[in-house]
């Protein structure tokens, strides 16, 4: 059995193998693991300068915990302008994803390693006020850095995987020791809480930030004049990548009674090479970029800002960037917000919480490329049945939206 002390001699290994660390970062920067032009970040070595005034510190490790972040970002922007905002990741994909969709002023650095050295630099530079670790991030150094610098420790979307959970309860006082240091825990589902609880974590309640966005906007005069485009409501394909274009296109070449097609490329630059893989299966093709009122078997809808009209007329959608590897899916909650029946295929690490919900709910129907047909005809030949899936999809996620912006509310009174 592991005694108390374990943080302790965690604390004492970290220190003695943190001399080695600019060599394992470079050669991880080798492999395409780091970015070699910030290495100074992960060592807490970046010059960059603390703005004045309040700064709250996020951190998320990868893409899927980085764009959870993004909400609770823009409410701090929104409520509480004077407050800067430091957001730390761990991964090469979540900094560019990043880099795109932080907002002006909020700054990303790259997550330190978690060595007492590189800690107590990090927080001595970014001195942060209120500290928030998104789902399983519990780096002893760091937290417990922080914590003696002053600042106020919350963990949002909490949650322990099977491995994780067991590992602690072996070493039940270090998980007490440090989960004691938290002014706020807020578990990712019941599951979550209790797992916390039984490790001695004073759970708050319950909040998955991935959730609490507002529906997506529509403009109403336009859904309208859409409606009356349509004679029957069209099918969507949404955020679709290369790969993904010709298993759709070859499984709506297919459907017998097939309505109107919006695909909607993720990157809409793709728009003139979809028309072609379209045409080449004897599909009509036309891009909305280009007249907005086309008729044609395939819409593509490489414009930006309408996917909440898409979602609002479409009779069932298909959440892409799930077909194939790699990607790590989409989010399947802008369907659900808009009472658009959602059908997904089975990669979606980035949302697989949001999805595991959805499927216990009956609110989405995962697939697999070559049942693609199959299940896209069983929706649009009984919508009914698909409506009535939307309507579970959607009071699912009233409800965790409802729990996320109170959990933000929660978060947002830690704020000095």
């Amino acid at each position: 059995m592991i005694r108390p002390s374990a943080l302790s001699l965690y604390r004492a290994a970290t220190g003695l193998l943190e001399p080695l660390a600019p060599t394992l970062l470079a050669g991880r920067a080798r492999k395409g693991k780091e970015d070699p032009a910030r290495l100074a970040e992960r060592l807490a070595k970046a010059p960059t300068a603390r703005p004045h005034g309040p700064l709250v510190w996020l951190h998320g490790a990868s893409v899927g915990e980085s764009l959870s972040i993004l909400p609770l970002v823009e409410r701090l922007r929104a409520e509480r302008p004077e407050v800067a905002v430091l957001v730390t990741s761990g991964t090469t994909t979540s900094a560019a994803l990043l880099a795109k969709r932080l907002p002006a002023g909020a700054i990303h650095q790259y997550v330190p390693i978690d060595a007492p050295g590189a800690a107590r630099r990090f927080i001595a530079r970014w001195k942060p006020d209120l500290a928030v670790f998104v789902e399983s991030e519990l780096w002893p150094n760091l937290l417990l850095e922080a914590k003696a610098a002053g600042a106020r420790l919350a963990l949002v979307s909490a949650k322990l995987s099977d491995r994780s959970f067991k590992r602690w309860t072996q070493r039940p006082d270090a998980a007490r020791l440090l989960l004691s240091n938290f002014d706020l825990i807020l578990a990712q589902d019941a599951r979550a809480h209790e797992r916390f609880e039984a490790l001695g974590g004073k759970v708050a309640g319950e909040a998955d930030l991935k959730f609490g966005a507002a529906p997506l906007p529509i403009d109403d005069a336009v859904l309208t004049a859409e409606r009356a485009r349509f004679p029957r409501p069209p099918l969507l394909i949404a955020s679709t990548h290369p790969g993904e274009d010709e298993i759709v296109l070859d499984a709506v070449a297919a459907l017998p009674d097939r309505p109107s097609v919006v695909l909607a490329p993720r990157h809409v630059e793709r728009g003139p090479a979809i028309t072609e893989l379209a045409k080449a299966r004897g599909l009509t093709a036309a891009l909305r970029s280009r007249t907005s009122d086309a008729v044609a078997d395939v819409i593509v809808a490489d414009t930006l800002g309408e996917m909440g009209l898409w979602f609002r007329l479409a009779g069932t959608s298909l959440i892409a960037g799930s077909l194939v590897p790699g990607v790590g899916g989409h989010n399947p909650l802008e369907a659900a917000r808009l009472d658009c029946p959602a059908i997904s295929g089975a990669f979606v690490d980035n949302w697989a919480s949001a999805f595991a919900g959805l499927e216990a709910a009956d609110g989405v129907v995962m697939t697999a490329p070559n049942a693609l047909r199959d299940v896209l005809a069983a929706d649009l030949a009984t919508p009914a049945a698909a409506k009535a899936r939307a309507v579970r999809a959607r009071t699912f996620v009233d409800t965790r939206d409802a729990e996320a912006r109170a959990g933000l509310s929660r978060i947002l009174e830690l704020v000095p």
